[in-house]
């Protein structure tokens, strides 16, 4: 058994050192990054995420590795949603796609420190407060009930209580200034468009964060399980933003997947106390619901893909006897 405190250390090195290798070499220069590049990035930050699951399974025990799994999949599942708000916002703001990793970069940072606050005070809480298991599973239920009956995201930033803060502080320019987020101008320090998407994405994260937490600690309420799931969970954000960014169109009912899988596990948190939900078959119902969602998404675009095809298959066709009609008259 490794020790604790060696576990940590580790870990937080290693994100470090790939935060590094990230930033400083494979995207040192700000480039639009291609579908390729996004699916082979996701690919390897989920084969690392499977290798440290292998990992805690070798050094910590088989409950331990389900839980972590069985988060990572939560936290996937929900980053999802995320990534098409994101997908909304760097739309409305007209972000070059060049500098659109670095902002996503740095995003994450702050992301990754937001969660870390979030998770020690809900485990903390928790522990201190059983009763708000029941609160948080509500909440969960709440919220998973609410994006069901809505309708499609709409994101209007400018409405966005940091961004009315960001522009009370300091002056915004119209225009961006390559990929920095402060100017100055005539000795004045101005901040680009660039730093309220930041800001905008920041927020946003706060708020996914306020879901998230509760769900993951509906798994486990054991620290380093919860932060490490969160974290690759968050890192492979960046790639899979880019891998998903074209087909977004594509997941039509993943919203309704991501939503039951909230009230899922915002009941086996709320009645914990009663009838406890083990780890492999909540692994097993939330990989169920969320491939059904995606199958389902599939299915449809295919359907009104070949909808679509008849239909102008169909108008070639009228065309086309309307023309020999012509001709022949």
């Amino acid at each position: 058994m490794i020790d604790t405190m060696l576990l940590w250390v580790g870990f937080n090195v290693f994100v470090l050192i790939m935060l590094a290798l990230d930033l400083g070499i494979f995207h040192k220069k700000s480039h639009e990054v291609s579908i390729k590049e996004a699916l082979s990035w996701t690919g390897i930050w989920i084969t690392l995420a499977l290798l440290f699951n292998l990992f805690i399974y070798q050094q910590l025990g088989k409950e331990p590795a389900m839980e972590f799994l069985t988060g990572y999949l939560i936290e996937k599942s929900l980053s999802v949603d995320n990534i098409f708000v994101i997908i909304l916002i760097f739309s409305y703001f007209q972000v070059p796609s060049r500098y659109q990793h670095k902002v996503l970069f740095l995003g994450i940072f702050g992301a990754l420190v937001m969660r870390i606050i979030f998770i020690f005070a809900g485990i903390e809480l928790i522990h201190r407060f059983h009763w708000l298991i029941y609160l948080f599973g509500g909440f969960l239920i709440f919220t998973g009930i609410r994006m069901l009956t809505s309708g499609d995201a709409k994101v209007d930033p400018e409405k966005n209580v940091f961004v009315k803060l960001v522009r009370k502080i300091i002056p915004v320019t119209n225009v961006y200034h390559g990929e920095k987020f402060f100017i100055r101008h005539d000795k004045v320090l101005m901040a680009t468009p660039l730093m309220l998407v930041l800001v905008v994405i920041e927020g946003t994260d706060l708020i996914f964060a306020v879901d998230s937490i509760p769900a993951i600690l509906a798994v486990s309420d054991d620290p380093f399980i919860v932060y490490t799931s969160n974290v690759f969970a968050i890192l492979g954000l960046r790639s899979l933003y880019f891998a998903v960014a074209g087909i977004e169109k594509y997941f039509k009912y993943l919203k309704y997947g991501l939503a039951s899988i909230l009230v899922f596990v915002g009941t086996k948190m709320a009645i914990a106390d009663i009838v406890k939900i083990p780890v492999h078959l909540s692994l097993v119902i939330i990989a169920l619901i969320l491939g059904i969602s995606i199958l389902a998404s599939v299915i449809s675009t295919s359907k009104r893909a070949k909808s679509i095809s008849l239909k102008r298959k169909e108008e070639q066709n009228i065309i086309h006897k309307a023309a020999l009609k012509g001709k022949q008259g």
